[in-house]
């Protein structure tokens, strides 16, 4: 019986690349968006790519209509052995300029959504024995930066879960894990949500997002992060923590040696200097 792959956030990006690798390594992708009325890239990437894909809508921040497809691809599938929670959104603003809703909303998609989904599929995973669950996270899992409060604090948290996770899961033959990309060229940055213009942080916050602008015009592809996220699923050796370039392994390397956390702080501090 072919695997089956659940994959969340596909309508674009490295998450619409790594549904169509995972098919073409041969698994039954169910790859889901918020609405499936942007589907055509994904079909055609698909269809490019001599593959097909199961689309289905899903809102990852409804938990019941979470729960909802799980049932339903249990039932006519016979069971999920892959889950990629891929769906995320990016906050730009400190701690001042956000409201306790925006940073709910971080929580939300970021956190609570792949924290949901795997709770829902691990049942299925234990009875069998098997099943690998990868939440695509972030560098800013694993590094704080200026302006990502609330991204970072809500990516920080699910690595920690996954991580908690990891180790208790194994023992049922379920491999849980992460990949970090860096700046990855796709619509991500489009749907940021940032701040009004003006107020005291102002000078600061175009500091940051003159030198973001600029690490995203060196981004990896989304084609390229894509396939790195296939792969992480598909390796044979196992690993908790894994980055989708050389670049990403760089710059999370910079906080996971970090014992008193100037060396972050340090790492970061130029990025808002011009302010």
């Amino acid at each position: 019986m072919t695997d089956v792959a659940l994959i969340t956030g596909t309508s674009s990006g490295m998450g619409l690349h790594a549904a169509v690798e995972l098919a073409r390594r041969g698994l039954h992708v169910v790859a889901t968006m918020r609405d499936v009325g942007r589907a055509a890239p994904l079909r055609e990437a698909a269809a490019a790519a001599g593959v097909e894909i199961d689309v289905r809508a899903l809102d990852v921040v409804d938990h019941a209509a979470a729960a909802r497809l799980v049932a339903e691809i249990e039932a006519e599938l016979g069971g999920i052995h892959v889950l990629v929670n891929n769906a995320g959104q990016g906050s730009v603003a400190t701690a001042e300029q956000l409201s306790m809703q925006q940073i709910q909303d971080q929580l939300d998609i970021n956190y609570l959504a792949p924290v949901n989904l795997t709770k829902l599929v691990l049942p299925g995973m234990r009875e069998r024995g098997n099943g690998r669950i990868l939440t695509v996270t972030s560098v800013g899992g694993t590094v704080g930066q200026p302006f990502a409060d609330a991204y970072c604090g809500a990516k920080f948290a699910v690595e920690g879960f996954m991580q908690s996770l990891a180790v208790v899961a194994e023992r049922f033959g379920i491999r849980v894990g992460v990949i970090e990309p860096a700046a990855v060229a796709s619509s991500f940055v489009a749907n940021v949500v940032r701040p009004e213009e003006g107020g005291p942080y102002a000078s600061l916050l175009n500091a940051y997002v003159s030198r973001t602008a600029g690490a995203f015009a060196n981004a990896q592809t989304a084609e390229s992060a894509g396939a790195a996220i296939a792969a992480a699923v598909m390796a044979d050796e196992y690993r908790f923590r894994r980055q989708s370039s050389e670049g990403a392994t760089a710059f999370v390397g910079v906080s996971l040696a970090d014992l008193d956390g100037e060396r972050v702080l340090g790492f970061t501090r130029p990025w808002i200097a011009a302010g």
